[in-house]
């Protein structure tokens, strides 16, 4: 078992513009928690959505089965609950119906009393373009590391 849970979403970044970031808890049952424990989870084709009754539920999460679970095991994909505040809850549902904007996961981690939390981020799609433009300015700011390294 893994003493440090961190579970990122390399691709979110690159595809979606990040708008505002939000912690949110997860409603897990016991195996779920344990295959995130031992770090058997990905978030990277995951996404937020409101439910008929304003709660916030990711979809498309995948947590392994547990390897020493029985009949009690649970499903990999299936949709969890979202813990934020009534408040926060408003603002995201009033941007994502308004201005058409989403929710996607960043991390998956496990804070210092042991519950399992997700970073979400409100966030706007990229057009191609734009991605274009990321891959430009990574490759030009590698360049410059590797031309400082070598005058140093």
């Amino acid at each position: 078992m893994q003493k440090n849970i961190n579970i990122q979403n390399k691709k979110a970044r690159f595809q979606y513009e990040i708008l505002d970031k939000y912690t949110a808890g997860i409603v897990l049952t016991g195996t779920e928690i344990k295959s995130i424990r031992s770090g058997k989870a990905s978030i990277t084709e995951s996404f937020c959505e409101f439910s008929e009754n304003g709660e916030l539920f990711v979809v498309n999460m995948t947590i392994q089965e547990y390897a020493f679970g029985n009949y009690y095991n649970h499903k990999p994909k299936a949709t969890r609950k979202l813990l934020l505040n009534k408040k926060e809850l408003k603002k995201l549902n009033k941007a994502v119906q308004n201005t058409g904007l989403t929710i996607i996961p960043l991390r998956l981690f496990i804070n210092d009393k042991g519950y399992a939390k997700l970073n979400i981020a409100l966030a706007k799609g990229k057009k191609l373009f734009d991605k274009r433009e990321t891959i430009k300015d990574r490759d030009n700011k590698r360049d410059l590391d590797r031309i400082k390294k070598i005058y140093k």
